[in-house]
């Protein structure tokens, strides 16, 4: 990884929807060079795709909890369990296996409070192998790169 790869990752990164020619100015290549590059960044995984940004508030997620979860049992088929309802569940939009006191780091965006409260208790809390939840509301978020 070289530096003009590493400037194309982040300049892709504020904008995924760059044309060549833009991207190529900004990095310093000529657009064949450019497209060389990415295609070759592209092909070897480092990218894996582009995604759209969105404005929550306006697809009706107004409300953002970042939720650590324990289990009463370190299993591997206690995590798998708990993973599978975590992919199927469309609130959840990020889910970490993480060390510490706690197994899971959940992202979880929904409308409102009522509808975390909702998810907390008709999904997570009816987990079996769940033993502790902890919520963090977020209030604003400063700085959030992900698309």
């Amino acid at each position: 990884m070289d530096h003009i790869n590493e400037q194309i990752l982040h300049e892709l990164q504020k904008d995924g929807r760059l044309t060549n020619l833009e991207l190529a100015d900004r990095v310093g290549l000529s657009p064949s060079a450019c497209l060389r590059r990415v295609q070759d960044l592209e092909k070897r995984g480092v990218i894996v795709g582009y995604r759209a940004k969105l404005d929550r508030a306006k697809t009706g997620i107004g409300f953002v909890a970042y939720t650590t979860v324990g289990l009463n049992s370190h299993t591997k088929d206690s995590q798998q369990a708990f993973e599978r309802a975590m992919s199927i569940a469309p609130e959840v939009v990020e889910c970490h296996n993480i060390t510490g006191s706690v197994e899971y780091l959940l992202r979880i965006e929904v409308a409102d409070l009522t509808a975390y409260k909702a998810f907390h208790t008709d999904v997570i809390g009816t987990l079996p192998q769940v033993n502790a939840i902890t919520s963090y509301v977020v209030m604003g978020s400063p700085k959030d790169m992900r698309a």
